[in-house]
């Protein structure tokens, strides 16, 4: 059984913009591309804004038109990466090196963002839907953007955003990062918690708001997941920003979230991992 703790209309985040973009506050905002989203941190109408993930494979043209309505022409200063995935690094090279700006991620993701090492199998037996049955199919080989990738800084500041700070969340990938602001509280979780589930092909095409851990086909850590999740939760954030899902806030997504992390073993670890 998978993790389904539901969220009420009123935990959902997001005010949607004729672009179909869906803005959490004055200078947040994130795009669906099918299953994944990526997210657009800066004042629009200016020049000063950073992209976070790179959505799927064919989105170039979705992302580029999301942010030309938001910032009008210009690039952004830099593009931060949660994790190396195929599905966050869709048209990483593509955009990279079009704007010509820094990319940048942990330190433990750059083989996979450096052409150096390939994401392990996934977990067929991951069970939840159709998705871990259909996750052989999905690339794991790394993309190449070693012209532009750097490592985030050391002392956890999140560069060309002001006021963040990025947050190891290992697990789902071992180099994976949640972006965290405390002066309102939000967080851009990645896929270190989700809301919707991952593993059926039908949630994460209608999005039903429910929590849950990280997509389980690609998770080759559960330990690590487990206390990310935790460290997510301490956080009581007010608004979540997920990887995949709806954006949702308040008291409803901090209750949820703890109930997560509390029972994180038993409801989000794949069944045949579990400890009888």
């Amino acid at each position: 059984m998978t993790q389904q703790i539901p969220l009420t209309p009123e935990a959902i985040a997001g005010l949607e913009q004729p672009d179909g973009t869906l803005a959490v506050a004055p200078d947040v905002a994130y795009r669906r591309l099918a299953i994944v989203n990526v997210a657009f941190w800066g004042t629009p109408g200016s020049g000063d804004w950073v992209l976070i993930d790179a959505g799927l494979p064919g989105t170039a043209g979705i992302i580029r038109r999301a942010a030309a309505e938001r910032f009008l022409d210009h690039p952004p200063r830099a593009i931060v990466m949660t994790h190396g995935h195929f599905d966050h690094v869709g048209v990483l090279e593509t955009l990279a090196n079009e704007w010509e700006v820094p990319v940048y991620a942990h330190p433990l993701e750059h083989p996979f963002l450096n052409g150096g090492q390939s994401y392990p199998p996934p977990d067929t037996r991951a069970g939840g839907g159709l998705m871990p049955l259909l996750a052989p199919l999905f690339p794991r080989s790394p993309v190449n953007v070693s012209r532009w990738l750097l490592p985030l800084p050391e002392d956890g500041s999140v560069p060309e955003m002001p006021g963040w700070r990025w947050l190891h969340t290992p697990g789902h990938a071992p180099g994976h990062v949640s972006l965290w602001r405390e002066e309102d509280r939000l967080l851009v979780s990645g896929d270190a918690v989700v809301t919707t589930a991952q593993e059926s092909a039908y949630a994460a095409a209608t999005q039903a708001p429910e929590l849950h851990g990280p997509p389980r086909y690609f998770t080759p850590d559960w330990i690590s997941a487990a206390e990310s999740a935790r460290r997510l939760a301490r956080l009581e954030p007010e608004i979540l920003v997920p990887g995949h899902g709806r954006a949702m806030q308040g008291p409803a997504l901090r209750s949820a979230l703890h109930a997560l992390a509390r029972d994180f073993e038993a409801v989000a670890v794949p069944p045949h991992l579990r400890t009888p």
